[in-house]
């Protein structure tokens, strides 16, 4: 067999090295109408997933004789540490186009009953054989198995199964077929991939527990040296974070897009009145407590590294950008930040989010920032996907409100931070969800991260006459009790009121 298919791979190529030594391939093209070339892109496409399977099952008996005794290892044969290695040096590919043929391998490879000889189904078996007919490519194949690998051994073999019937019938267009059972536009590796992420989301709603912990310490956005000209960059986006950059992203790459601003334009962020580039900007902030009181109350150190503290910089940056009304439209509208998550997760509190342009899942509690800081509109489905219900809720402080909060809080109001509140987001206190309402007396300016972490940082905020009071965590005030922020504005009535009763005289 491996003769069989050595003999027809060389005829094949003799084939293909004849057309592609024309010196007439590329000129023959320029009399070829729109469908021919399609069909020839079409043809050639078929010409390479088949290829792609020939390499997937062949990778697949080498993995199988690399595990045999020394003597009967083609990788070492051959000179190679592993079957990474051959692959990398027999298709001159990356490492990781090479990994990608190991993983597919390891998906649609047949292993032999040891007492009967007789090969036993893959993993995928019916992935393998759309494969084997060229119907998906080793890229397809990933991406439909990848989702099903990752629940590992949270669904039973019978539900796994299934799935693979479901992904190879999809991939050939039978889930669109018509009454006559003929299939429908085979989907492309994305929409692939969507299938088998919606079944999973059935057959494994929760998923593996996230580490969000983890992602949330590893976030970073770091500028390099100057290099050639340019300062490069570095690190790891939040999914909030990357989905409103991709967001703003696409409005700038949209060539449709009306009052794109200029790319030769610079951009320079000018003082408000009373803020940043006040004639108090750089001074020590007078909170009217001298050194020594027991009522003083330390700035919290900020244990964020540098690249953090320059990706929650660059999450403020691109929330003002998109909620400036200067960047691009997207759709017809301002390119908006959306996260989803049904009704009934955001009402319990349980399941997980999705971050639209990304489709990235996170965790509930982003649903819950961005809901706070924006707005929620409800969409309702019947079953077969169609909307029928549309309704928005109106629950964003409007310009004045934004305004007179900005001036009363002037800055974030967690103690220690001092980032002006034109940059902060606005926080309902109560809960809009809870029956809180969007004014004045129920909204305080918090940053960006103050903002997001809120629920888990240990500061607790409450609204009392109208201001807003501050609780932290015990390591910032072991007694756990309520103050009033620390702000530029606070402090210059601290000192006022101090100054009035220093000077009232005795018994006044």
């Amino acid at each position: 067999m491996a003769t069989i298919t050595n003999d027809l791979l060389e005829r094949l190529d003799l084939l293909l090295q004849e057309a592609c030594a024309s010196s007439e391939m590329e000129t023959s093209f320029d009399g070829s109408s729109a469908p021919d070339l399609v069909r020839l892109m079409l043809t050639a496409g078929q010409v390479q997933r088949r290829l792609d399977a020939i390499v997937a099952v062949t990778t697949g008996a080498v993995q199988d004789r690399d595990h045999r005794l020394s003597d009967e290892r083609v990788s070492t044969a051959a000179g190679c540490r592993d079957v990474t290695e051959l692959l990398r040096r027999a298709l001159r590919v990356d490492t990781g186009t090479a990994r990608r043929y190991v993983h597919a391998a390891r998906a649609v490879h047949r292993d032999v009953q040891l007492s009967t000889g007789e090969p036993l189904p893959a993993k995928f078996e019916a992935m393998r054989a759309a494969l084997r007919d060229g119907v998906v490519s080793v890229t397809g194949l990933l991406a439909a198995v990848g989702p099903v690998e990752r629940a590992g051994n949270r669904i039973g073999s019978a539900e796994r199964e299934a799935v693979d019937r479901i992904l190879a019938d999809a991939a050939r267009g039978l889930d669109q077929a018509d009454e006559q059972g003929r299939p429908g536009p085979a989907p492309s590796t994305d929409e692939l991939a969507d299938i088998a992420r919606a079944l999973m989301l059935v057959l494994d709603p929760d998923g593996a527990e996230p580490d969000d912990d983890a992602a949330d310490r590893g976030r970073s956005f770091r500028i390099g040296r100057l290099n050639r000209g340019l300062h490069p960059v570095s690190g790891g986006l939040l999914p909030e974070v990357a989905g409103q950059l991709q967001r703003l992203l696409d409005a700038l790459n949209n060539p449709a897009a009306s009052g794109s601003p200029s790319m030769t334009g610079k951009v320079a962020f000018g003082p408000d009145d009373g803020e940043v580039g006040s004639p108090d900007e750089g001074r020590e902030p007078d909170d009217g407590v001298e050194p020594g009181d027991p009522d003083a109350l330390p700035d919290p150190e900020d244990f964020r590294t540098p690249a953090q503290r320059n990706h929650d910089n660059l999450a403020a940056i691109l929330g003002v950008a998109a909620a400036s009304g200067g960047m691009p439209e997207l759709g017809g509208a301002a390119p908006t930040l959306v996260v989803s998550v049904s009704a009934e997760d955001y009402a319990v509190g349980t399941g997980r989010a999705v971050i639209e342009g990304t489709r990235d899942d996170v965790p509930l509690g982003v649903a819950r920032h961005i809901a706070c800081a924006g707005g929620i509109q409800r969409v309702l489905f019947d079953e077969h996907g169609q909307i029928v219900s549309i309704g928005t809720t109106a629950r964003i402080f409007n310009a004045a409100q934004r305004r007179a909060i900005t001036l009363r809080d002037r800055e974030c109001v967690i103690p220690g931070c001092h980032i002006p509140a034109t940059w902060c987001e606005l926080h309902h206190v109560r809960e809009w969800a809870d029956g809180g309402p969007t004014h004045t007396s129920n909204g305080v300016a918090l940053c960006w991260n103050h903002h997001r972490t809120l629920e888990t940082s240990g500061w607790h905020i409450r609204m009392r006459q109208g201001v807003p009071e501050i609780r932290g965590p015990h390591w910032w005030d072991p007694y756990a009790r309520w103050h009033r922020p620390r702000t530029h504005a606070g402090a210059g009535h601290g000192a006022r009121r101090m100054l009035a009763d220093a000077l009232a005289p005795p018994g006044g």
